[in-house]
């Protein structure tokens, strides 16, 4: 939601309207004043991102009667009743159906804002929940890597680019971030993608293991063969083979991946016999294999021959915009496999999805969401780890951060608008630039961005 919160305000006594009103504005609403209930419900949609205020003792349709219809166009809409009459069962029944209050005259100005302010809030929670199902939805296919961030686009956009092509493919990203995602989608979207994906993790299996799970075997090639067996780059053949943590293959097994890149053929164990293999080669690693003090033992051959093409996935913290989108996908699929329906995203739960610095990334943030699922998370902000990454440093450094936070919600929030972003935040321009500056943001990433997701 953006700008200021709306009120569609219904009365038919003009001096008590524009009183109202003038309250209302005060208290920073922006307030649409209606003589008569037909010619506020002409105005109204489903996608009001407001709340109704109406009198209900009105010529024509009353204000039950337009709440009701109202109900109709929306039953989460708020719809806030006021009466001169002190008619208590009214207030009761009206309550009973969904009316979010109900206010009695004479009243004093305390009495209407605070109302008015707890329905926008519910609005507001209401209306972010929607917009994060449909964006989740519409870009299912691409999950969990959506992102509306920039970084994330250029990462999809690179993904889509590359994926027809034959080129191996070496992906960098933290525990959890996503890597098999991306190996995934890379094999899905390439004409490959009939052939079998088969994925292998390295730092699984022990040395004695690994080159037979590789390179399969014969019967009788070592003790405990008894039967031949096709290893895993002859069964991704025509496919996508997709090595996870490859840092952690032994050096004797890194020197036959490296002719098996090289020549695209394999010598099984216990036979002299070459078998082609049509392969293409999607590597994973959680450490920079291009640093020779984190590359250890790891080949720097082995690491330039898989390094044709380099793809690099941030982690959550770092792309803080998307995680209510995520969240809210993974809310959605673990609520239907466990069979419930879909819980609201409460305030609680929001502000702790953005100040949790989510150091297990996708995976962290996917096992969460099914907490939420089943009702177990009741407190997060309690229950959970506390957010280290978010409240280490001095003081100084955690106010850069945050700043920086600010500065990039509030461009997600205006499209990249410099006018509309500068009114938000209240600073001079030159202010504004010089923060860019410092934080080192460009404001084109956000120009024509949607704020969905965002609070």
């Amino acid at each position: 939601m953006s700008g200021a919160p709306s009120v569609f305000l219904v009365d038919d006594d003009r001096d008590l309207r524009k009183a109202m009103q003038q309250t209302l504005e005060l208290a920073g609403f922006t307030v649409s004043p209606f003589a008569g209930a037909t010619e506020a419900l002409a105005e109204l949609s489903a996608g009001f991102e407001g709340v109704v205020i109406s009198d209900i003792r009105m010529p024509g349709m009353d204000g039950l009667a337009l709440f009701r219809k109202i109900a109709e166009l929306d039953a989460d809409l708020p719809v806030i009743l006021v009466t001169g009459h002190g008619d208590i069962p009214m207030a009761v029944q009206a309550i009973q159906d969904g009316v979010y209050d109900f206010i009695a005259k004479p009243f004093a100005a305390d009495r209407l804002r605070p109302s008015a302010r707890r329905a926008q809030e519910k609005r507001r929670l209401v209306m972010e929940n929607r917009a994060l199902r449909q964006a989740a939805e519409a870009a299912s296919e691409s999950l969990p890597l959506i992102g509306q961030t920039p970084v994330m686009e250029r990462l999809g956009q690179a993904l889509r680019h590359i994926a027809d092509t034959d080129v191996d493919v070496l992906v960098a990203g933290e525990t959890g971030s996503g890597k098999e995602v991306v190996a995934t989608l890379l094999h899905q979207w390439s004409r490959r993608r009939n052939g079998n994906f088969v994925a292998l993790n390295c730092g699984a299996l022990p040395e004695t293991v690994i080159e037979s799970e590789l390179f399969g075997h014969e019967a009788g090639a070592f003790t405990g063969a008894v039967k031949k067996r096709i290893g895993r780059i002859e069964h991704a053949s025509g496919g996508t083979l997709f090595l996870d943590e490859i840092e952690a293959m032994p050096p004797a097994t890194q020197v036959k991946m490296l002719r098996v890149l090289e020549a695209r053929e394999i010598t099984p164990l216990g036979t002299n016999t070459i078998r082609p293999v049509d392969i293409r080669v999607v590597a994973a690693a959680k450490i920079d294999l291009g640093d020779p003090a984190e590359r250890g033992d790891f080949r720097e051959d082995l690491y330039y021959r898989l390094n044709v093409v380099t793809l690099s996935i941030p982690p959550l913290r770092e792309r803080r915009e998307d995680v209510p989108l995520l969240f809210s996908h993974f809310l959605k699929r673990a609520s239907e496999r466990f069979g419930r329906e879909v819980p609201e995203i409460s305030a609680a739960t929001r502000d702790y999805l953005m100040s949790h610095p989510w150091p297990g990334n996708v995976r962290e943030l996917s096992h969460f969401a099914e907490r939420v699922a089943l009702g177990v998370e009741a407190n997060p902000a309690k229950s959970a780890a506390p957010a280290a990454a978010t409240n280490s440093g001095t003081l100084p450094e955690r106010l850069e951060r945050y700043e920086a936070d600010i500065l990039k919600e509030a461009l997600t929030a205006h499209r990249g608008d410099v006018k509309e972003t500068l009114t938000a935040l209240g600073i001079p321009r030159k202010t504004f630039y010089d923060k860019l500056q410092r934080h080192g943001i460009n404001r084109a990433d956000y120009a024509g961005r949607t704020a969905a997701g965002e609070s």
